[in-house]
């Protein structure tokens, strides 16, 4: 049974970093493009959030006795055979996370500023709708005696 207030916890925190990439990301890219210190600050914070995300997942089929994932990218498979998360969330899932946490984590190439300033908004939806699933999970497996 899934440690619910392990992962409500982990939910929390990516919840915490979503609210903050919310409030960082500025109008135009001209400003982001010229604050090193905010770029840090949200790429730190997509890093949160992506590696929350993925621990979430790998708790929850730990827990459940489920298929362990070998890879961060099954690890959202799990979850999606398992129906906590919708099957049109995976790939948007997979896409957001394991590159961009690579992106970040192991510096396998420089920060393309402009590609995230432009494509925060649609990490931030996706991690949301991830959030809202695995909420609702979570209150279900309260509910289960």
């Amino acid at each position: 049974m899934t440690n619910v207030p392990l992962v409500a916890r982990k939910l929390a925190m990516l919840d915490e970093h979503l609210r903050r990439l919310r409030e960082r990301r500025p109008a135009d890219v001209a400003s982001f493009a010229s604050d090193t210190l905010l770029q840090d600050a949200v790429s730190m914070s997509v890093l949160v959030v992506v590696q929350e995300a993925m621990d979430i997942a790998l708790h929850i089929a730990s827990d459940e006795g489920w298929e362990l994932a070998t890879t961060y990218r099954e690890a959202f498979i799990v979850l999606e055979r398992h129906g906590v998360i919708d099957p049109t969330l995976t790939p948007l899932l997979i896409g957001a996370a394991a590159q961009l946490r690579n992106r970040i984590a192991h510096g396998y190439a420089s920060l393309d500023v402009e590609r995230l300033w432009t494509e925060l908004p649609s990490g931030i939806s996706t991690f949301s709708a991830y959030a809202g699933a695995i909420a609702a999970f979570l209150r279900q497996a309260s509910a289960t005696p």
